[in-house]
């Protein structure tokens, strides 16, 4: 069994299944994936729970690639504001959804080894080879920051990938100082300088398995499509997300997940159909 966890609102559908598609299509092993969610309408309209009807679809996709295989959603919106409501960093650069992956330890039943992913990842193999990496003597596993590690300190971490030891993240406190951090000090990277700020024991693994800019790499396990930093011919950023199927191909000149992709855009219709009533998916 692989247990994952993501986190977002009702609009990470597209890069929940994308993201899902390519995980199952390439894994061989039983998933189940925890999606942490919320409603926050009251910073933003859009910021509303995943809804049911949403979880329902994913699990029956990667129920049909395996049938053990399971979406589960919890809603952590009275966590959050309990330990976040309005607090320094609730409006950091991203949104408060990046903020949830914080709350891990605070929620019942979730396994002592789960792999955080962010939703704009895809899985380029087998995602078994990451998964079972040892982690029994550090709080997490993870891969270094491609910039942060240039300009902030060499050991940045990236935290859109992140191989909890949920045993060790709760000896060490790791995620209730994270906590504190979030509430007391305004930081520019909120949630990943909070994991980083908070961290006692680390284990830094090779960029195959959070891969942050070079998307045809063979070797690649996991591919993030996170902002990039282009300096040429000119200073400016691209952030081009996965389920941006004509930018990914254009742009980024990425052809590694068509299969997915394609699967991802007739998977999408047959969602929108059943949205209007239109039953087409079993």
């Amino acid at each position: 069994m692989i247990n994952i966890l993501l986190c977002g609102n009702i609009k990470v559908f597209d890069g929940a299944l994308t993201e899902l598609l390519s995980i199952t299509n390439r894994t061989k092993e039983t998933i189940r994936c925890y999606i942490f969610t919320m409603n926050l309408s009251r910073i933003k309209e859009e910021y509303k729970s995943i809804t049911d009807s949403q979880i329902e679809f994913l699990n029956k996709v990667v129920k049909s690639k395996k049938s053990d295989n399971e979406v589960i959603k919890i809603d952590v919106t009275e966590l959050y504001e309990t330990e976040f409501g309005k607090c320094k960093n609730e409006t950091a650069y991203c949104t408060p959804y990046t903020l949830l992956r914080l709350l891990a330890d605070l929620v019942e039943d979730i396994p002592d080894k789960i792999l955080y992913l962010d939703i704009d990842m895809m899985a380029a193999s087998d995602i078994s080879k990451l998964y079972s990496i040892d982690v029994s003597n550090y709080e997490y596993a993870v891969v270094k920051e491609k910039y942060g590690s240039v300009f902030i300190w060499p050991d940045y971490i990236n935290a859109g990938m992140l191989l909890f030891n949920m045993k060790k993240v709760k000896e060490t406190k790791l995620l209730e100082k994270a906590r504190k951090l979030i509430r007391t000090k305004k930081m520019l990277f909120a949630d990943q300088d909070a994991i980083y700020r908070a961290t006692t024991s680390k284990l830094i693994i090779p960029r195959i398995y959070n891969e942050q800019s070079k998307f045809n790499r063979k070797d690649t396990v996991i591919c993030h499509f996170c902002k990039r930093l282009l300096l040429w011919p000119y200073p400016r950023t691209e952030n081009y997300k996965q389920w941006n199927v004509e930018e990914v191909h254009k742009i980024l000149k990425c052809h590694t997940f068509d299969t997915d992709l394609e699967e991802y855009k007739k998977l999408k219709e047959v969602y929108e159909q059943e949205k209007r009533g239109v039953k087409t998916y079993e």
